[in-house]
């Protein structure tokens, strides 16, 4: 009787516990929620997501992406170079690709006084409406800003924010 206990046990820790821990990892995914928070933009306070990523060459950058009453509530992405002293000149398309798709983003940059008056040029805004609303899955996309970077990658989690910032 005790042969058949250990054995049951034995089957029970290498075959079935490890099948129902895989199990439990497919039918109940990680979730992950947006990090969707209030940003002074242009002197106002307004829900914005907002990240740092490096691009290739591992240059970090900060990518804003917010409804911009200036412009109907559309969709924008302000991307700014750090530490201050890179130039950006305008108007220049933002490319973006996933897979085979590519899109071109209108830069917007000098339609904001804000931005168009600053000195250190350091940002520049484009119009993520377009590629947001062409949009039906969380995939990564990369990003290039001629004379700037040349590939900047932009994982899921940050699209899923940019998709969520498209619904409020």
């Amino acid at each position: 009787m005790k042969k058949i206990t250990k054995l049951n046990r034995n089957i029970f820790l290498k075959g079935i516990l490890p099948i129902f821990f895989i199990l439990s990892l497919i039918f109940s995914p990680i979730q992950v929620s947006a990090e969707v928070a209030e940003t002074e933009i242009n002197g106002e306070l307004i829900n914005a997501s907002s990240e740092f990523l490096r691009d290739l060459d591992f240059e970090t950058w900060q990518l804003v992406a917010y409804k911009s009453p200036l412009f109907a509530d559309k969709l924008i992405l302000r991307v700014i170079g750090y530490p201050g002293n890179l130039r950006i000149d305008h108007p220049t398309s933002l490319k973006v690709e996933s897979g085979r798709k590519q899109w071109l983003l209108d830069d917007k940059t000098l339609l904001n006084v804000e931005l168009a008056n600053d000195g250190r040029q350091a940002a520049a805004e484009f119009d993520l409406d377009k590629l947001i609303k062409n949009l039906d899955k969380n995939r990564p996309l990369r990003l290039s800003l001629s004379g700037v970077f040349s590939e900047l990658p932009v994982p899921p989690f940050v699209v899923k924010e940019w998709r969520s910032m498209d619904k409020i």
